[in-house]
């Protein structure tokens, strides 16, 4: 196990609160589902190669990575005030014009992951909920990333929101696992879901976010609407974007439990429905799917790669080995 997992699971620890009860006090992630998801993410660094990023060439300023890069580009004309020390000498014996040779930067990778414990993300029905699930996926990309020595960030959404700044390596690995692993019981009084705030919330990552970083956003995407496609388009555009859309059984399809009360958790509402009506089921069914392609077609015109993962899964090695094929 390359990494020491005891430095994580020590700090996860719950205070007592005597309001709620046991099973949402406890934290999201037990030890040995982290331990597991650490060897799962060895194997998807091993198919996942170190990313490099080359958003600048070498020469635009002093490197404090690499200096002037490993890897040639281009040569091209020589403009007034660039380094004479990478004149392309053959092309301008050649051409009988002063070309220059430009360089790719190797740049250390990094990672920032977004968790959204929001309201909705509170809520499962098989297995666990959906904000547990976006917090697994955090533990083994974070821990894949770790792997290559990455650098790695995260953010989590909550009623107050979380920035936990860039670490090297295993160090942030951990320091982003403890926080998305930690209790996350139901809020009390959820407010209506406003998505002017999520338009902050993305145009914070846009202006804090470097060129080139690796962005993964682990939603229920509940809240995404048109107007929040232009900030998805300007982060798929500096930034590898990847949405992660979790999603809960009892979401897709109604389970026929007879006349039920359901808790708005977003909104606060609660309403009475007879599941055991089909046409109910069969309604409730097409609005998901029409749900579904509503966000789809929004990731897509923005230019984010989209990913569904069902709360219920419990082997995500093999989702996200899919997804990179």
């Amino acid at each position: 196990m390359p990494f020491p997992l005891r430095e994580v699971l020590s700090r996860l620890r719950v205070r007592p609160a005597a309001s709620l009860p046991p099973a949402a006090r406890a934290p999201l992630l037990a030890a040995d589902e982290i331990a597991q998801l650490a060897v799962q993410a060895e194997l998807l660094a091993e198919v996942q190669p170190a990313r490099e990023v080359h958003d600048h060439h070498a020469g635009d300023w002093s490197s404090p990575w690499l200096g002037h890069g490993l890897d040639f580009e281009e040569s091209r004309p020589y403009v007034a005030g660039d380094d004479i020390r990478d004149m392309d000498w053959r092309t301008t014996a050649r051409t009988g014009r002063a070309y220059l040779k430009s360089y790719r930067e190797e740049r250390q990778p990094t990672l920032h992951l977004v968790l959204d414990r929001s309201a909705g993300m509170r809520f499962g029905t098989r297995r666990r909920l959906k904000v547990s699930q976006a917090a697994r996926a955090t533990a083994l990309l974070a821990f894949a990333a770790a792997g290559h020595n990455a650098t790695i960030g995260g953010t989590l959404w909550d009623s107050s929101d979380l920035e936990l700044p860039p670490l090297h390596g295993r160090s942030g690995a951990l320091a982003l696992i403890e926080a998305a692993a930690r209790p996350c019981p139901p809020l009390p009084d959820a407010a209506a879901t406003e998505p002017m705030h999520y338009r902050d919330r993305l145009a914070a990552l846009d202006a804090g976010l470097a060129r080139g970083t690796e962005l993964v956003l682990l939603s229920d995407f509940a809240w995404l609407s048109e107007q929040h496609e232009a900030l998805l388009a300007r982060l798929a555009e500096r930034m590898d974007l990847l949405a992660v859309q979790i999603n809960d059984p009892a979401e897709r399809a109604l389970p026929d439990v007879g006349l039920a009360r359901f808790h708005d958790m977003t909104r606060g509402d609660e309403y009475w429905i007879d599941t055991g009506q089909a046409s109910i089921r069969a309604a409730w069914a097409a609005a998901f799917r029409a749900r579904q392609a509503s966000i789809a077609q929004h990731l897509a015109r923005a230019g984010a790669r989209h990913l569904v993962l069902g709360s219920e899964v419990d082997a995500l090695l093999p989702v996200f080995l899919a997804h990179h094929a």
